[in-house]
């Protein structure tokens, strides 16, 4: 039997570690291990009206829960006895060097999710050697944002269709002329989704102080503070607006867009194109035909038709119909540098990022969308070298088995 005694205090110090009691911000992002930490602490720090805007999706949120399920529901299949020393995720998108294997989306509203808006994620995709996508509906314009940036930095534009054309190919134009590279035209939004969380917030722009919202601001002063005391919230590529956001889009968008002014589009823009939330293989086969670099598989982060195709299960019957005709990139549902790494192995060139993007935007700003990439960064590297993968061109479908999706509950 082993003899007990009292440790001898030099034996404790080794042990002992004391931390300051609050820590500040950058400490608690320092802490956040995973995207749901970032949307933890985003959720406590952002006002209800604009969390629910980002966390939110159509109907029932099935279409983004199922999204994310399909990801949790693969098998990775490891090969043992790599040599994965080192690890090399840089890859080639639209003919140009990545350092990573993702992209930040197009989200409209930002500096209402932090007034630090498109800027802070900008400035951090360029830090990362990555791309950032300005929406159409940005509250940072074309030029500002160029101007906000480096030289190294590859700032994509993304592109509604208006039933004023005039104004649409106007900001084409800008976005020629600001040095922007890749055009992404989103095509899933004829008319706005039914959000309900929005509609029950009652949901404007910019935000409006309710009761509720007054109350909630008693939680969360700093957002506050920093809305009232910068620029007006306000789109940096159309007039202002006041009014719902259905409102808004429905006024907007054109439903009669179609595979014409496509065609129009890529005839009139000099650099690559995009066409995002394709949901259906024969449509990646017309859109192929039609001559464009590049699509994204997505059904608008689940935010439009609830009960949409899951992307990751579409991917690889269009990856071999026209994988070899442009490149497929994907959204929706990633929440994890795994869910990437699946996503490329499955025939993906590339992903791209939209609410982990905001969660840490959210959560601190500029610093917080440094930690979301940080943390997807050092996932994928975990997850190639388990898998005995030492770079990106390595990721085969052999890595991955998709299994049978659950019954949704």
């Amino acid at each position: 039997m082993t003899a007990r005694r009292l440790p001898r205090p030099s034996e404790l110090a080794p042990l002992v570690k004391f931390e300051r009691p609050f820590g500040g911000a950058l400490r608690r992002l320092e802490r956040a291990q995973t995207i749901w930490d970032l949307r933890e602490l985003a959720r406590k720090r952002t006002p209800r009206v604009a969390f629910d805007y980002t966390d939110g999706a159509a109907d029932y949120e099935i279409s983004m829960n199922r999204a994310r399920e399909a990801f949790a529901d693969l098998e990775f299949r490891p090969a043992i006895l790599r040599d994965v020393a080192k690890t090399d995720t840089t890859t080639t998108v639209l003919g140009k060097t990545v350092a990573l294997p993702f992209g930040i989306a197009p989200t409209g509203f930002t500096r209402m999710m932090h007034t630090a808006g498109e800027v802070a994620g900008a400035r951090a995709a360029e830090r990362a050697g990555i791309p950032f996508t300005l929406s159409t509906l940005g509250t940072t314009g074309i030029e500002e944002l160029a101007a906000a940036t480096g030289p190294g930095a590859r700032n994509w534009f993304q592109l509604y269709m208006w039933t004023d054309r005039d104004r649409s190919l106007a900001l084409v134009e800008r976005a020629a002329r600001a040095g922007v590279d890749t055009l992404v035209v989103t095509v899933d939004v004829p008319v706005a989704g039914h959000r309900l969380r929005d509609a029950r917030n009652g949901m404007t722009v910019p935000p409006s102080i309710t009761l509720a919202g007054a109350l909630d601001a008693v939680r969360k002063p700093r957002w506050w503070f920093d809305f009232l005391t910068t620029e007006p919230l306000a789109f940096a590529a159309m007039d202002r607006w006041s009014g719902t956001v259905a409102e808004l889009l429905d006024a907007m968008f054109d439903p009669t867009v179609g595979f014409d002014d496509l065609a129009f589009i890529r005839a009139n823009w000099p650099g690559k194109v995009l066409v995002k939330g394709v949901q259906t293989v024969e449509d990646a086969k017309r859109l192929a035909e039609l001559g464009v670099d590049g699509i994204v598989l997505s059904n608008h982060g689940g935010r439009q038709l609830d009960r949409a195709p899951v992307p990751l299960h579409l991917l690889p019957s269009v990856v071999r119909e026209v994988g070899s005709d442009l490149e497929v990139h994907l959204d929706t549902g990633i929440m994890h540098g795994a869910d990437i790494v699946a996503a490329v192995a499955l025939g993906a060139r590339f992903t791209l990022i939209g609410r982990a993007y905001l969660y840490g935007l959210m959560a601190g700003g500029e610093a917080g969308v440094d930690r979301t990439i940080e943390i997807l960064r050092t996932q994928i590297v975990r997850t190639m070298k388990l898998l005995g993968v030492g770079a990106i061109e390595e990721l085969e479908p052999r890595h991955v088995r998709l299994l049978e999706r659950r019954a949704f509950e």
